[in-house]
C-alpha cells in the first residue's frame, strides 16, 4: 500500500529506458510538478462494460491537455477501451502510453495504484501541461493482403478461409528458412508482424506473441475479422531510422515549445529482442539539447499526435515530448 498522501501510478514493464540505455531491471521514479487527475478502469477483459460510463468527460472543460494511458497487456478489450478514449476526447488531448506486463507472457497484477498493483485494469491520468506525439514503425510490407476471416479478439483464427498459422507458417518458412511451431513461435515472429490496412495512413502493427490451444495466432491487441491484414517483416536499419522520424515529427507537431521538454520514449520490447545490441541506436536517433530520455519497452503502444485516430499500436516507436511535467 503507498501512503494516501502521496498519489503514485505507474507499471511494471519487461525493460525501462533512462538516457541512452535499457534496463531489464531498476524502479524509474519522476516527480511531477502538478496533481494529475487519476483514473482507474478495471475490467478491461470484460464483454459487457461500456468504458465510456467510466470516464470523466469534464477533462477537457477542467484544462488538461495531455493523457498518460497505461494498461494491463494481456487483456482482451484493449482496442475496444482505447476506441472508447477516443469517443469521449476526440482530438483535443495528447495520448501517451503502453502496455504493462511480463515476458514470461501470464496475466498478473501490473499497474501500479495507491491500492496496490492491479491487474486486468487500465490507468488514465490527466496534466495540464502542453505536449507533443511522434508515432512511426519502420516494418515493411513482405505478403498479403489477406483477409481475416475468423478472428477471437485478440486472436486470428483464419486468413483467406484457411487455418492462420498455416497462411503464416508458410510466407515465414519461405522467407526466413526456419522451422516455427508452438514451441519457438515467439522467438521467430517477432521479425513478421501483422499490419492491419488502414486508409489513408500507416498499417497499425500487431504483434504475434503465441499460439492458442486451437492453434489461433494470439497477438497483443484486437484484430477485427473482415479486415485486411498484411505480414511485415523487420529491417535494423529501417527501424532505427522510425524513432529519429518519431522524434522529429513531435518536434515538428510542437507549437509552443519552450525549449526544456521533457522526453518520453515508449517503445514495443519486441523491436528490442528483435534488434538486440543494436538497440541503443534507437534511443540513440533521439538526441535533444542533452535532455534525459526515459521511458519503457511495452507490450503495445498508446498514441496520438493530437491530429490522427488514437491507435494502440503493437512494434511501434512513440516520442513524447512534455513541457513544464
Amino acid at each position: 500500500m503507498i501512503p494516501s498522501n502521496k498519489l503514485v501510478f505507474g507499471a511494471i514493464f519487461p525493460q525501462v529506458i533512462y538516457k541512452n540505455n535499457n534496463y531489464d531491471t531498476g524502479i524509474i521514479l519522476i516527480g511531477i510538478n502538478e496533481k494529475p487527475d487519476i483514473m482507474i478502469i478495471n475490467n478491461l477483459s470484460d464483454d459487457k462494460i461500456d468504458y465510456e460510463d467510466y470516464l470523466n468527460d469534464s477533462i477537457i472543460d477542467n484544462g488538461y491537455k495531455t493523457l498518460f494511458v497505461l494498461v494491463d497487456g494481456f487483456a482482451t478489450r484493449i482496442s475496444a477501451f482505447i476506441e472508447n478514449l477516443f469517443n469521449v476526447y476526440g482530438l483535443e488531448l495528447n495520448f501517451i502510453g503502453g502496455g504493462a506486463g511480463s515476458l514470461d507472457m501470464v496475466q498478473k497484477p501490473c499497474l501500479i495504484t495507491n491500492n496496490g498493483l492491479i491487474k486486468d485494469a487500465a490507468i488514465v491520468a490527466a496534466f495540464k501541461a502542453n505536449s507533443s506525439v511522434g508515432v512511426q514503425h519502420g516494418w515493411q510490407r513482405l505478403c498479403g493482403p489477406f483477409k481475416v476471416t475468423h478472428s477471437l479478439k485478440n486472436s486470428i483464427c483464419m486468413l483467406d478461409n484457411k487455418a492462420a498459422f498455416d497462411v503464416y507458417k508458410e510466407v515465414i518458412e519461405n522467407d526466413s528458412g526456419k522451422k516455427i511451431d508452438a514451441d519457438n513461435f515467439f522467438d521467430i515472429a517477432k521479425a513478421y508482424p501483422f499490419g492491419i490496412s488502414k486508409m489513408g495512413t500507416e498499417s497499425i502493427i500487431r504483434d504475434p506473441i503465441m499460439l492458442s490451444d486451437d492453434n489461433c495466432i494470439v497477438c497483443v491487441g484486437d484484430i477485427p475479422q473482415d479486415s485486411f491484414v498484411h505480414i511485415f517483416k523487420g529491417e535494423a536499419d529501417m527501424l532505427i531510422k522510425a524513432s529519429g522520424d518519431a522524434f522529429n515529427q513531435a518536434k515538428l507537431n510542437f507549437e509552443n515549445r519552450s525549449g526544456k521538454e521533457n522526453i518520453f520514449f515508449i517503445d514495443c520490447i519486441s523491436r528490442a529482442l528483435f534488434l538486440k545490441d543494436d538497440f541503443n541506436k534507437e534511443i540513440e536517433a533521439i538526441n535533444y539539447d542533452n535532455s534525459i530520455i526515459v521511458g519503457a519497452l511495452t507490450l503495445g503502444e498508446i498514441a496520438n499526435s493530437g491530429k490522427d485516430y488514437l491507435e494502440f499500436y503493437n512494434k511501434t516507436a512513440v516520442v513524447a515530448l512534455i513541457d513544464n511535467l
